[in-house]
This record gives structure tokens, C-alpha cells and sequence, in this order.
């Protein structure tokens, strides 16, 4: 699994972008995040991806928490 930081998350659009550790950015979509309830994630959240390929490109799956939250 790859490391990276949420640069930015719409709840809203539900999707947004994570920086990975080479410094570039992939697509993150709310059905990626491997959480129960409201799916989202906060701007500086460190996080564990997959890459998968979508139809415009790489993008994030299976997207967990580096630091689950207590709520």
C-alpha cells in the first residue's frame, strides 16, 4: 500500500485529491474509503491507498486512516 496526505476532500462533489509520497497528486473518490457510516476524509489526514487504473487515470481504492478517528 502506498502513504499519502489528503490535499483536499469535497463532501459535497464526494470526492478530492490525496498527495502521494512522489509528490503527485491522485483522484480519490467516497466509494474508495474503507470506513463505516459517513464516508470522508479531512485536508493534512494521513492516509493508506491502492492505485488502480480508472477510466481518466490512476486513481486511489481501498483508502484507510493512517490514524483512525475516535468518533
Amino acid at each position: 500500500m502506498e502513504r499519502g496526505r489528503v490535499k483536499w476532500f469535497s463532501n459535497e462533489k464526494g470526492y478530492g485529491f490525496i498527495e502521494r509520497e512522489s509528490g503527485e497528486d491522485v483522484f480519490v473518490h467516497y466509494t474508495a474509503i474503507q470506513q463505516e457510516g459517513f464516508k470522508t476524509l479531512e485536508e493534512g489526514e494521513e492516509v493508506r491507498f491502492e492505485i488502480v487504473q480508472g477510466a481518466r487515470g490512476p486513481q486511489a481504492a481501498n483508502v484507510v486512516r493512517s490514524h483512525p478517528s475516535r468518533f
